[in-house]
């Protein structure tokens, strides 16, 4: 019998602790969207993660993780609906307060923005972490518990600290450059679990081996 991948509609993956969820089953929002696999963790509520882990998201802006991500607990996003005026003596926000304040609503809408933060496949995000609007994180990263992310992480990039900064590459631009173009994220489910071995323990002349046996060069 063939192996049998395993179920990416099931909203808990490992029945005995509720504390993980799959986020593509669990989502809801038109503004966030999620690729298969990608999980968080939190003793908790896991199933809260669009509203007490995707903060200030009035839209339009996108939220977008990609696929095999993996999100500590306490992984925050900080959407553009958290930006306030600075160029005037005060940054309070008087129009969202109501009464006849509400009819300067034009001095808060048009702000600058950042656009759709959006994260790559196979990011793993360590326990506390915080991203800032509009960033972009690229494929293979990590990102150091406690991180604050304000600006964009390249593909397989180690970034830690506040305001995270790039402590290293986990490969080389060489390496970088074939591991994007097998890119074994987007393999079929069944050729992924086939070479699950190679994808976590293999080198990448072995996965590109496999990527090969895939139809993919």
């Amino acid at each position: 019998m063939p192996p049998v991948p395993a179920d990416p509609t099931v909203l808990h993956p490992m029945p005995d602790q509720p504390r993980v969820v799959l986020l593509k089953p669990l989502v809801t929002s038109p503004l966030i969207e999620v690729g298969e696999y990608s999980y968080y963790d939190d003793p908790d509520d896991a199933t809260a993660f669009e509203t007490r882990n995707v903060l200030y998201h009035y839209g339009p802006e996108k939220l977008v993780i990609g696929k095999f991500c993996a999100l500590g607990t306490g992984t925050k996003f900080i959407m553009n609906g958290a930006n306030h005026r600075m160029d005037g003596p005060s940054t309070f926000p008087f129009p969202t307060m109501g009464g006849s304040w509400a009819d300067h609503f034009d001095l808060i809408t048009g702000l600058p923005g950042r656009g759709d933060t959006v994260v790559g496949n196979d990011v793993w995000f360590g326990h506390g972490v915080t991203v800032m609007p509009g960033v972009r994180i690229g494929h293979g990263a990590i990102i150091a518990t406690g991180a604050v992310v304000t600006s964009d992480v390249p593909d397989y990039g180690i970034v830690g600290g506040n305001p995270a900064r790039l402590l290293r590459t986990r490969f080389d631009e060489p390496t970088i450059a074939r591991l994007l173009a097998v890119a074994w994220w987007n393999w079929p489910a069944e050729h992924i679990t086939a070479h699950v071995r190679t994808i976590m323990s293999g080198s990448v002349t072995e996965l590109e081996t496999a990527a090969t046996l895939n139809g993919r060069t």
